[in-house]
């Protein structure tokens, strides 16, 4: 068997584009489906994929290892977002092609299975609410549809440092959600990198009181000594590792002793091996793995492969829901039920991607949105559930 191509195709999902990838194969069809999504940049990395064509056509796609080492090493700039997603995207649809070759979910081909489900943490669940008591009845909407903790952003367009009006107005935001839901579900904090050391201790500080699973990415996310020295100073849990982009990255966190919870993502951090090499390291340091997952069908299904066979992989993000065509674009067909998604045993991914209803919708160009202030505009107002459909 041969690899013959790479395609791409890049879908508009409201908050960014998703941009999947295809792997074909001389075999009629048997191809492979790999998701790159980068939240913006779409068009910069399906042409960072489009030119591993050259590289892979008529290599076996069963010698994943092999294509991954070779394609990282030749790029000679190692690592980074661009690269390190577009090698993940084609390692995926590679163990596709392999499940699907050999009649198998990829999990079998990990190690088989650990759990049949995997527990979930909501994100996205609050628009459009703007105050504390309109985010405390939608906390309590999303706990009523079993998600078991909540994540989001209470910090507005606070950047670096933040006003005291500013915190005061977080804190309450916080305290209103965790008294609605504190006898049924967790909940956690996103910080998106935003602040400064002193300001992150400050809000650490701040959030102390409400006894939260973990605050996220509190300081920007090249600084790793900087997110320890945050975590020695503050007594809540500290979450990072999204945009950290393979094992010798996370080799230093680890190191460092700088998070207590880590959220790779499959679709950045060099795909479902690497995932699986990264949560046995963190194995190591009695640390659990809660990948981040907020992109779109294919991802969430390279996710899952992962939660059934890594020991401690603890919690799944979850958008609550999202734009009403991702049950059009793809065959993705997730069981949700008390709080916990369940995992495929089809072959593969166990999903497959529908062009003619991507190109239905094309690209629209997004802006990054964390700093304006605008998150409780996460979703459409025609957003619907993608579970159980």
């Amino acid at each position: 068997m041969k690899i013959t191509g790479i395609e791409t195709y890049i879908c508009h999902a409201y908050r960014t584009n998703w941009v999947f990838v295809k792997v074909l194969t001389n075999i009629d069809g048997l191809y492979g489906i790999g998701e790159a999504t980068l939240e913006y940049k779409e068009h910069t990395v399906a042409q960072a994929c489009k030119e591993l064509e050259r590289t892979l056509v008529g290599k076996d796609p069963h010698r994943i290892e092999e294509i991954w080492h070779s394609v990282y090493r030749d790029a000679y700039w190692r690592g980074g977002a661009v690269l390190m997603s577009a090698l993940s995207a084609v390692e995926m649809a590679l163990w596709d092609i392999k499940g699907k070759d050999l009649g198998v979910p990829v999990y079998q081909l990990l190690g088989g299975k650990v759990r049949e489900s995997v527990p979930c943490y909501a994100n996205g669940w609050f628009a459009p609410a703007k105050t504390p008591a309109e985010f405390a009845e939608k906390a309590k909407e999303a706990v009523g549809q079993g998600f078991k903790a909540l994540k989001w952003d209470p910090f507005g367009s606070s950047y670096l440092q933040i006003e005291r009006k500013q915190l005061n107005e977080a804190i309450e935001c916080v305290g209103a959600v965790y008294e609605a839901v504190k006898e049924n579900a967790d909940i956690i904090i996103e910080g998106h990198g935003r602040f400064d050391i002193p300001t992150a201790v400050r809000v650490g500080h701040a959030l102390s009181d409400f006894d939260i699973l973990w605050f996220e990415e509190p300081i920007p996310p090249q600084n790793l000594e900087g997110l320890a020295e945050v975590k020695r100073r503050v007594n809540v849990p500290i979450s990072a590792g999204e945009r950290l982009y393979n094992r010798w990255e996370f080799r230093s966190l680890f190191e460092l002793k700088a998070a207590d919870f880590i959220q790779p993502d499959v679709s950045h951090a060099g795909g479902i091996m690497e995932l699986k090499k990264i949560a046995a390291m963190a194995e190591a340091y009695h640390i659990p793995i809660c990948p981040h997952n907020p992109s779109g069908p294919v991802a969430n299904a390279a996710t899952l492969q992962l939660a059934a066979c890594v020991p401690n992989f603890y919690l799944l993000e979850t958008m609550s829901s999202d734009v009403p065509w991702r049950n059009d674009i793809s065959t993705e067909d997730v069981k949700f039920a008390n709080g916990e998604m369940f995992i495929s045993d089809k072959p593969g991914l166990g999903i497959d991607i529908n062009i003619e209803e991507i190109r239905k919708h094309p690209f629209e160009p997004k802006e990054l949105r964390h700093y304006k202030g605008t998150l409780t505009d996460i979703r459409p107002k025609n957003s619907q559930s993608y579970f159980n459909r």
